[in-house]
Order: structure tokens, then C-alpha cells, then sequence
């Protein structure tokens, strides 16, 4: 199994990046798939997830809710993460995961699958 994900990069404040990851050797339509970020120092902390019932339902931390939008592509196996209105504190490394099991993967951060991560940062 693998997640590939990029897209990360150097921008300023109020920028807008897509995060891209690309499953491959999964049952992808099965799983939750979630973005998670750690930033130096920091314990790695939820981002977001959509899961892969209930239409696709999404979940988000409070300190990205009504900036990141999550979505996923079934028929391509990647997950999405659109980030708008980016701000300093959004810079850390984004990692892809994906877990069978809703909330474990939001609440626990419990996953069968991570990904590389890519790294986000934001300048003032």
C-alpha cells in the first residue's frame, strides 16, 4: 500500500494550496481518508477527514473549518485538500492516512495507512 502525497510548497498568508494524495494497492472507495499536519515541535494533530458512507460525510479541526475543504475522487483513488485563506500557522507537514474505521480515524487518529507528507508553509 501506498500514499503519495504532494502539493505542498511556500506561499504567503491569504494563499491557496491543493494537497493531492494518490492511494494505490487499496480498497480507496472503502476507506476514510484523512490529512493530518505536524509542525516542529508539535505533536501530529487532525485535520480533516471524508469518509466513504453517509454521502461522503466530512469532518474538520476548528482551527480549519470554513478555510479547508476535504474531497476525494474515487474513480482516480486521491484524496483532496483544498486550503484557502492560509495563514502562519497552517505551516507544517501534511500527511495523508487512511483508515477504515470513521472515528477512529477523527477522534483517535487511528489509521492503517499513512503517507509521506509534504510540507506547507506560509509566510507572513
Amino acid at each position: 500500500v501506498q500514499l503519495q502525497a504532494f502539493g505542498g510548497g511556500l506561499v504567503q498568508a491569504g494563499d491557496s494550496l491543493r494537497l493531492s494524495c494518490a492511494a494505490s494497492d487499496i480498497s480507496f472507495s472503502t476507506y476514510t481518508m484523512g490529512w493530518f499536519r505536524q509542525a516542529p515541535g508539535n505533536e501530529r494533530e487532525f485535520v480533516a477527514a471524508i469518509g466513504w458512507t453517509n454521502g461522503y460525510r466530512t469532518a474538520y479541526a476548528d482551527s480549519v473549518k470554513g478555510r479547508f475543504t476535504i474531497s476525494r475522487d474515487n474513480a482516480k483513488n486521491t484524496v483532496y485538500l483544498q486550503m484557502n485563506s492560509l495563514k502562519p500557522e497552517d505551516t507544517a507537514v501534511y500527511y495523508c492516512a487512511a483508515g477504515p474505521y470513521w472515528g477512529n480515524v477523527v477522534a483517535r487518529g487511528i489509521v492503517d495507512y499513512w503517507g509521506q507528507g509534504t510540507q506547507v508553509t506560509v509566510s507572513s
